[in-house]
């Protein structure tokens, strides 16, 4: 009964994790580039009253063995990276990536990040940054006298001048980092990323080329949250904590009918 006390406790925990995970999935369902999570577990070590194979009181082989489960545990939480559908938004700093690859950008700190939130904006010094001021790298930078911005595919940013409106010129290109392994990039916030050891080196590509994704000017990536899914695994997740209070509630019971019969 104690064994089955702590079993269900490690239950209850694990499907509190889940729970956690789950809620965050649902509170980024709008969030531009947010890529849903889920939680990995995996059971923990068994008491082996009888080893498969071992020999039985009769002499013959026992074809099963006796093993008895102690809970799970969290190993970790592991991100979807599948593409999330393109909104269009017709407006010109817009721009969504889509296949592979983020954008990099540079922290306060000189640190780089990387995002796939790609509503762009001006600064005061013309170059192109995140809503929250943090800028591209490589930097683009706008004219300040641009009547209009064109960004290519190829990740090619060109402007029309005020003094020839009807000519383009580069200004610069949007570059895209792609790594060997980007669900090791750790989450910080603000849909950022940041690169790790389990990651890889981070390479910045032009995109289209190296299996880097095209840049799509006038969209966001929305996030690639299923609202419905994440619905189903929260009831999911609310049955399972309800079944595993219920076995400690019954172990506890019969641990009380137990303590009684010495009485």
């Amino acid at each position: 009964m104690l064994r089955a006390l702590n079993t269900a406790s490690t239950g209850m925990r694990v499907q509190q994790v889940q729970l956690d995970i789950v809620a965050n999935n649902l509170a980024n369902a709008s969030t531009t580039g947010f890529k849903a999570s889920r939680a990995d577990f995996e059971d923990l070590l068994y008491v082996t009253l009888e080893r498969p194979g071992a020999q039985t009181a009769t002499g013959s082989q026992a074809p099963t063995g006796l093993q008895i489960g102690s809970g799970a545990r969290l190993i970790s939480t592991s991100r979807n990276l599948q593409q999330g559908a393109l909104e269009q938004t017709n407006r010109p700093l817009d721009v969504a990536i889509e296949g592979k690859g983020f954008l990099q950008v540079q922290l306060p700190d000189g640190s780089t990040a990387y995002t796939r939130a790609g509503a762009l904006r001006v600064d005061a010094d013309g170059q192109l940054v995140t809503p929250e001021g943090y800028r591209l790298v490589p930097p683009v930078t706008v004219p300040q006298d641009a009547l209009d911005i064109k960004i290519g595919r190829d990740g090619t940013v060109s402007v029309s001048p005020s003094a020839a409106p009807d000519t383009q010129t580069q200004v610069g290109t949007i570059q895209l980092a792609v790594f060997t392994n980007p669900a090791g990039l750790e989450a910080i916030g603000q849909n950022l990323l940041r690169q790790t050891p389990a990651s890889g080196a981070v390479q910045l590509v032009t995109p289209g080329t190296s299996g880097a994704g095209s840049i799509v000017q006038g969209s966001l990536e929305r996030s690639n949250v299923d609202v419905v899914t994440e619905l189903v695994n929260l009831i999911s997740t609310q049955r399972a904590y309800e079944i595993n209070s219920r076995a400690i509630r019954s172990a506890d019971e019969m641990l009380g009918t137990t303590n009684n019969l010495t009485r």
